[in-house]
């Protein structure tokens, strides 16, 4: 998420940690897009003001031919397992 020109970050030591809550497999960090990417299964989780939201319906699916470079994301709706439009 983005204040004003600033990237919100988020601690490198919690970023260690936390893992996601669907998988259970390390988060990477995607400074583009303000989130926390599960590579284990191509969600993408948003940072809110420095705040990792990973409440699985705030996931989103990682589009696969960007996933690692450029961490953009489509809607997915994790009550129902599948991608919203």
């Amino acid at each position: 998420m983005v204040r004003g020109s600033e990237m919100v970050k988020i601690s490198k030591t919690l970023t260690e940690i936390l893992v996601c809550p669907l998988s259970k497999q390390p988060l990477r960090v995607c400074d583009k897009s303000s989130s926390l990417i599960s590579d284990a299964i191509g969600v993408s989780f948003p940072i809110v003001d420095g705040i990792p939201c990973l409440v699985p319906r705030d996931g989103e699916i990682v589009e696969t031919e960007d996933a690692p470079s450029e961490c953009k994301a489509d809607s997915f709706d994790s009550k129902n397992n599948h991608k919203t439009t």
